[in-house]
């Protein structure tokens, strides 16, 4: 009987010894698969750090702010250079127009536009017409005519300045693929047109060509 009991008990302290070990192997397997989840699981921009805008950067093969940076800094040095603007008695005004996108990509021209409008009234050679706020205008000048403002601060229509010339201009592209290799062109081009006589008084473009290698993109 004694004997009988004996074994009972070891085989009772050998199953809860195997029993630990099984919880054990569940518990690492568990977190195993906890680790794997989380590391496969949804992730999120959450740490970031100024950088220079300047600083060129080629992420991929799109059109980005560095090239828009190069060609508004050509075009901004040619308009003022221009002998019809260096030479003016009094800056010129000028109405701006979108640049076109001629390109295959989704490309911010508006950006664009308004850095070379920026950059081009900072050197004080070039007065612009706020042609995009001309219906704000018009319902303002109603307004002051409506009794609405004091006489003496009231706006009327037909002081505005007459603009002397239009600047538009056109992004266009050129791509070309050959075995790994893949190139972009770039060429924008900017005009300024006289509004008397509808000659381009000023023009310029600015290319750019880059270069890109297909590799493999492991998992």
């Amino acid at each position: 009987m004694k004997n009988s009991l004996k074994d009972l008990t070891m085989k009772r302290t050998s199953l809860d010894f195997d029993a630990g070990w099984i919880a054990l192997g569940l518990l690492a397997l568990t977190l195993s698969f906890t680790l794997v989840v989380s590391g496969c699981g949804p992730k999120a921009f959450t740490k970031g750090e100024y950088d220079d805008p300047s600083r060129v950067e080629l992420l991929d093969d799109k059109y980005n702010e560095a090239d828009m940076q190069q060609m508004a800094d050509t075009i901004i040095k040619a308009m003022v250079a221009c002998p019809y603007v260096a030479n003016a008695p009094k800056p010129p005004v000028v109405i701006v127009e979108r640049v076109q996108n001629k390109t295959e990509e989704h490309i911010d021209t508006q950006s664009l536009t308004d850095k070379i409008r920026t950059s081009l009234i900072k050197t004080g050679k070039v007065r612009f017409v706020n042609k995009q706020e001309r219906e704000t205008l018009d319902e303002e000048y109603k307004y002051n005519a409506g009794g609405n403002v004091s006489g003496p601060t009231q706006k009327k229509g037909g002081s505005q300045i007459g603009a002397d010339y239009i600047m538009s201009g056109a992004l266009a592209t050129n791509i070309q693929e050959v075995g790994n290799d893949k190139f972009i062109y770039y060429k924008l081009t900017m005009n300024l047109t006289n509004m008397e006589t509808s000659t381009i008084d000023c023009t310029d473009e600015k290319e750019l060509r880059k270069k890109y290698r297909k590799r493999s993109i492991g998992m």
